[in-house]
């Protein structure tokens, strides 16, 4: 899909111009709405990729360089243009380029790698709104925290009145529920999932079992040679194998098995082996965790494997009078049928800033992903360009902002509310393997994991019907969550919550695209409107995933549109079918099916008496 002059600007820790995934070949000049400037100098200058460049962090004076990392990544996620041969250590080697890489890319440096002002997040917002950029995607965010005191919401819905779109992370608070962040309405907020590619490395047990891990060591040449194999802790201490834990141990030539935990970085706990003479590492994820593995740039043959084969091998040194193992390198292995599944860390529901909107929104690529880096991470001098495998919610957020910037350059009238309906009725529910999706557990993911689902590019760019909210639909949901003078420090304006302009709209009234209500021995009935985006003669049926222990109906179940942009409304009744349970959440889903489009939105209840 060609590109036609959409605007993405990321708000971050800068950038790396030099870099390739910042090359302007194949890009046209900046629209003529662009208005904002580079502060780059030197030959460190903007380009027609890079159109622009400026620095807010506040207690880093400068240009907007990138001094950590994180941005010159996120950047490239969303809109890096192609660069050949990219890798990590050899591995994962091939094209790279962004999401949307003909896309422009405006640069809003506010952090660095040690800390962030609230204050500067806002300037740099308000800066990217008045530059005009079209999408927003900011890779950062803190707890759950009222609207009217958040930054990010508040320089959100500015942006969102200006018809730009806002992506978001959901936060790394995962697998626990209610650790989310950017939970507004008005923002696409992203979980995180693993593509379908695993950097291999196996655990070779003395009794021949063997266990699947991930290792960025992938020096040439496995290393099969069975040696001993040891638990890097005792009875009463953890193996977290901290600095020097080790060294009051014989670990020479020997294989270790250490545990994820301690508040020690994995790839420390590989150093601490390394330090003690040791000759490879098992690392055990946590239980937490569970099946769910990155691969880590350990200075040492290691393998990172499950918390379940951990407890497997823990129970073979025990058992075992000589315990052996050895690392198998396998490489990049490309088609994990388990993907995509959502990624341990990714932040959960239940919503605790507005309980009656569903989220996260979707979940996307944010595992194990390979970007552009500012320096190289495996002291390679021959390299093209350098490239980092990272993970985080961080790194889903910008793979919608680009899926974002593709559906605004082929509908260049849609409203931000539009584009992020196109992106949720779309998302999938089915894994590579061609079962639902799971969680880190293996498990059936739930509705406060997966939101909508996993975003589906290519269907999101023909939805077929889009739920469409303007600010005004906003504003009256804010007066039924907040005071006026709440209301107003989100708007920025003075608001009349009882006047005619305004009125207090319940949560789950709000014409989002996913349900969210609680249910108690009172039914409810809410109301949603659809836009035809599709077929101006079209015909959806009405299509309800079972609630259990709710029923739910639509009225009408047939949805009749003569031309395109046509506006329909619908009722959904929402009633228990007993009323014993309380506390619990189920969920289901309610879809619209024409002959080309099927548009589901998800429907979570919460079972209250």
């Amino acid at each position: 899909l060609r590109i036609n002059g959409v605007i993405i600007g990321v708000i971050d820790s800068g950038i790396t111009p030099a870099h390739p995934s910042f090359d302007d070949e194949g890009m046209p000049p900046p629209p003529a709405k662009w208005k904002g400037e580079c502060e780059l100098n030197g030959t460190l200058t903007c380009n027609n990729k890079l159109i622009g460049a400026r620095n807010f962090a506040s207690e880093f004076p400068g240009p907007a360089i990138d001094d950590f990392g994180h941005g010159t990544h996120t950047a490239s996620t969303a809109a890096g243009n192609y660069v050949s041969e990219a890798n990590v250590f050899g591995q994962a080697n091939g094209t790279a380029s962004g999401i949307a890489p003909l896309a422009h890319l405006a640069i809003y440096k506010i952090d660095s790698k040690t800390s962030v002002l609230e204050s500067d997040i806002l300037a740099g917002m308000d800066a990217a709104i008045e530059d005009g950029v079209d999408v927003l995607s900011l890779s950062l965010g803190g707890g759950s925290t009222p609207f009217y005191e958040d930054s990010i919401s508040i320089g959100a819905f500015s942006a969102m009145q200006r018809g730009i779109f806002v992506s978001c992370s959901a936060g790394n608070g995962g697998p626990y529920n209610s650790s989310l962040s950017n939970e507004a309405p008005w923002i696409l907020t992203v979980g995180a999932s693993p593509i379908d590619r695993k950097i291999k490395a196996t655990a070779l047990l003395g009794n021949g079992e063997a266990y699947d891990g991930e290792s960025l060591y992938q020096q040439k040449g496995n290393y099969p040679e069975l040696r001993p194999l040891v638990y890097g802790g005792n009875e009463t201490v953890l193996a977290w194998c901290g600095p020097g834990s080790l060294d009051d141990m014989d670990m020479k030539g020997k294989v270790v098995l250490c545990e994820i935990g301690g508040g020690i970085a994995p790839v420390g706990k590989g150093q601490t082996v390394k330090d003690a003479d040791g000759a490879a590492m098992i690392l055990m994820n946590e239980e937490a965790r569970a099946y769910f593995t990155v691969p880590l740039p350990h200075v040492l043959p290691a393998t990172l494997v499950s918390y379940y084969a951990g407890q497997n091998i823990k129970d073979y040194i025990n058992s075992s009078t000589a315990p052996t193992a050895s690392i198998l390198l396998g490489g990049t292995v490309i088609g994990d049928k388990t993907a995509p599944l959502v990624a341990s860390f990714s932040s959960r529901g239940p919503n605790l800033a507005s309980p009656g909107i569903l989220k996260p929104d979707i979940i996307g690529p944010g595992a194990a992903i390979l970007a552009a880096w500012p320096v190289s991470i495996d002291n390679y001098t021959h390299e093209k360009a350098t490239f980092d495998v990272i993970s985080g919610t961080s790194m889903s957020c910008p793979h919608l902002s680009g899926v974002a910037a593709l559906i605004k350059s082929a509908h260049p009238d849609w409203s931000p509310a539009m584009i992020k309906s196109a992106i949720m009725t779309s998302g999938t529910q089915i894994n590579l393997g061609n079962n639902p999706i799971l969680d880190e557990r293996y498990l059936s993911a739930d509705i406060f994991a997966v939101g909508a689902g996993h975003v589906s590019p290519s269907m999101a760019l023909d939805p077929g019907l889009v739920y469409d909210i303007t600010a005004d639909n906003y504003v009256s949901y804010l007066c039924f969550l907040y005071t006026e003078q709440q209301v107003a420090a989100i708007v920025n304006r003075k608001i009349n919550c009882s006047g005619s302009e305004y009125t207090r709209v319940p949560e789950a009234q709000l014409n989002y695209p996913s349900f969210s209500v609680v249910l108690g021995y009172t039914g409810y009935v809410y109301s949603r409107t659809v836009t035809n985006v599709g077929e101006a003669k079209s015909t959806y049926y009405a299509k309800i995933e079972s609630v259990p222990g709710v029923n739910v109906t639509v009225e009408p179940t047939v949805l009749s549109f003569t031309e395109v942009k046509q506006k329909l409304t619908y009722k959904v009744y929402f009633n228990r079918q007993e009323f014993t349970t309380n506390g619990s959440y189920v969920q289901g889903s309610i879809s619209w099916i024409s002959t080309k489009h099927t548009v589901r939105i998800p429907v979570s209840v919460k079972l209250a008496l």
